[in-house]
């Protein structure tokens, strides 16, 4: 083997190994650099990513433009709001996006039907890009499969200015077997659509998060909506058969893999 040939096996290695990395991982692996600086290319990408994350935390939430009309009618959903006035203080007051504003709470006593099997709330979180992108098609999932298994439901809200905290105020005025909230993650430079579903048994004031449960990385390149509509409602069913959630809950990962 003469060295031109060598160089040439040795260039289809390292492309199959660079192909082999780059669908295990979004990760910006193996990218090459110019002297000391990453390439043009990779850095005008990561401009770009770090754009859309900003983008997804600033946006406020408009119920028509991130989940379309159709879908408000067809679930009745409607707005409510955390005590947090504005983007600013709910970014700098993490404490008043886990309380309903007085107004809401009235709201939801008024509009909500109580003691449901399932209760599930969409929250702004820090993505209204990944409730946009990703909660249209899982509420479908996850309300058809309740349904099939029997349980009652309660009316779907969407809470403004939302931190994960607010289950425990769903919890006590609403007082479903199991709770969702279905909310958007802290955005990266690898996506801004990825959401997650806190789930709680029951909750009520005075829970942590070791009271709860999480199915996360709900995205297209991360866990699909059908496999985590799932995933959630496989662990509802077990916090119903427990009566607990969080670390008290022995979770069936077989199961769950079902």
């Amino acid at each position: 083997m003469n060295s031109r040939d060598g160089d040439s096996q040795i260039e289809r290695v390292w492309a199959e190994l660079e192909n082999l990395v780059r669908s295990r991982t979004p990760a910006r692996l193996l990218k090459g650099r110019a002297g000391a600086c990453y390439l043009t290319s990779t850095q005008l990408d990561l401009r770009e990513a770090h754009a859309a994350a900003r983008d997804a935390v600033r946006t406020q939430l408009d119920l028509e433009k991130q989940l379309g009309a159709e879908v408000i009618r067809k679930w009745g959903l409607f707005e409510v709001s955390s005590d947090a006035r504005s983007k600013d203080e709910y970014l700098l007051r993490p404490d008043k996006g886990r309380v309903f504003s007085e107004a809401s709470r009235h709201e939801l006593a008024m509009r909500c039907s109580t003691n449901n099997d399932l209760q599930v709330a969409v929250g702004d979180g820090l993505s209204v890009t990944a409730v946009s992108a990703q909660v249209p098609q899982l509420l479908s999932a996850l309300c058809d499969g309740a349904k099939v298994l029997g349980w009652t439901i309660g009316q779907t809200f969407v809470i403004r200015h939302c931190r994960v905290g607010i289950l425990n105020q769903i919890g006590e005025i609403l007082t479903p077997t199991v709770a969702v909230l279905l909310i958007g993650e802290r955005p990266g430079l690898a996506t801004a659509e990825s959401l997650s579903a806190y789930m709680a048994y029951r909750p009520r004031p005075g829970q942590t998060d070791a009271d709860r449960n999480l199915v996360s990385n709900i995205h297209a390149r991360g866990v699909g909506v059908t496999e985590a509509a799932a995933r959630i409602l496989c662990l509802a069913s077990q916090m119903m058969k427990a009566k607990c959630s969080g670390v008290q809950l022995r979770v069936e990962q077989s199961t769950l893999a079902e």
